[in-house]
């Protein structure tokens, strides 16, 4: 009996293995897949840039304005410098 238990035990180590070698890479795709995408994304703002000027400055206004709209109607984040005291 106690070497069935044995056995399990020896299973159960080689999924948790798996497990681990599985997560490095599982993230090490999502990382190529963010570079492959924002390599992308910077290619064709240089496109777009180069063949149609003025589309592109729109697309950078309504960038910037939805950054800007976004940073302006967000709760502002709690920081250690602007927290409040407990009232006394």
């Amino acid at each position: 009996m106690e070497r069935l238990l044995q056995y399990l035990d020896d299973i159960d180590d080689m999924l948790g293995i798996a497990g681990l070698i599985w997560e490095r890479l599982r993230r090490s795709l999502f990382r190529l897949s963010v570079l492959v995408a924002s390599l992308l994304l910077i290619a064709a703002g240089v496109w777009l840039a180069r063949n149609h000027p003025p589309m592109a400055l729109a697309t950078c206004l309504l960038l910037l304005v939805t950054l800007l709209y976004r940073s302006v109607t967000s709760p502002a984040r709690r920081t250690p410098a602007n927290r409040r005291l407990p009232a006394s």
